[in-house]
């Protein structure tokens, strides 16, 4: 009950601070620039549209692509990607077959940072 409660006051905020005016606005400005700069108006919105439901469900940036947008920022795209946001101490302790896990996995969740660092940058964001 106090989840609904919490929910309703966000809303009802929202609306006290023209929350969706001023979305309204960032995305028609966002279609506007996308259009000047010969880019897609679809992806524009449809990324603006997700950081929206990303700050109402209070979501936060994910740490690990925080990590690899600093990464790719600095140095571009590497070939020790995968080495460099290697957790040592945690490697260290792994097992072989854990170790084969980990890195899959790690390969995986920085190959989807990858795609969605590649998205912003088309975009301009």
């Amino acid at each position: 009950m106090d989840d609904i409660k919490i929910m309703a006051r966000a809303a009802k905020q929202r609306l006290k601070t023209n929350f969706w005016e001023e979305c309204k606005r960032n995305l028609d400005e966002g279609a506007a620039f996308a259009r000047e700069l010969g880019l897609n108006e679809t992806k524009v919105k449809s990324s603006l549209c997700g950081k929206v439901k990303k700050e109402i469900k209070g979501a936060r940036e994910d740490g690990f692509y925080l990590k690899v947008k600093a990464l790719l920022d600095a140095e571009g795209e590497v070939s020790d990607a995968i080495g460099r946001l290697t957790d040592k101490e945690l490697y260290e302790t792994l097992t072989y077959e854990e170790k084969q896990r980990y890195n899959l996995s790690l390969s995986s969740k920085y190959l989807q940072a990858l795609e969605r660092y590649r998205k912003e940058k088309e975009i301009g964001i």
